[in-house]
């Protein structure tokens, strides 16, 4: 894998997440923990498109913008945003590799897959917590239908 290979998986997941995260706002409203993170996503993309801006490269267009699904409840949403979060660790463990030699991308890189871990897995794994403790919010809104990506392969 090349460098702008790696440079634009990780720009793709990161436009996945913020779909996906948006979807889960325009149905159930400013929920935590996606109102906080739908924020941080996009500043990881404009990380992103930095880079390629630095190297002259055109930024790849946003394919996932309003052709994502929401899950069936908040609770759903964290579940799959759990798994999202441990996917992205695996992904930037790889493109790091393609990386190497690269301190500026290596650095997007590594920053990027600690927010993801630092702050993103606990916060969604908090927010499922809140969500099975009885508040209430969430449960089966979408008539038992499971998160969907039209287009693409999913997170």
């Amino acid at each position: 894998m090349d460098l702008e290979e790696a440079l634009y998986e990780a720009l793709d997941d990161e436009y996945r997440a913020r779909a996906t995260y948006r979807a889960v706002l325009a149905l159930f409203g400013e929920v935590r923990p996606f109102a906080n993170i739908v924020e941080s996503e996009g500043r990881h993309i404009e990380a992103l498109a930095a880079l390629y801006r630095r190297r002259g490269l055109p930024v790849p267009e946003d394919r996932w913008a309003g052709r994502v699904e929401a899950p069936e409840s908040v609770a759903a949403a964290c579940e799959l945003g759990i798994a999202a979060e441990v996917e992205n660790a695996a992904l930037y463990d790889r493109l790091l590799e393609a990386a190497r030699g690269e301190p500026d991308v290596e650095a997007v890189f590594q920053r990027l897959r600690e927010a993801s871990q630092t702050r993103h897995l606990p916060a969604f794994q908090r927010g499922l917590e809140r969500e099975r403790g009885g508040s209430g919010r969430g449960e089966g809104r979408r008539g038992g239908r499971r998160a969907r990506w039209r287009g693409g392969e999913g997170k």
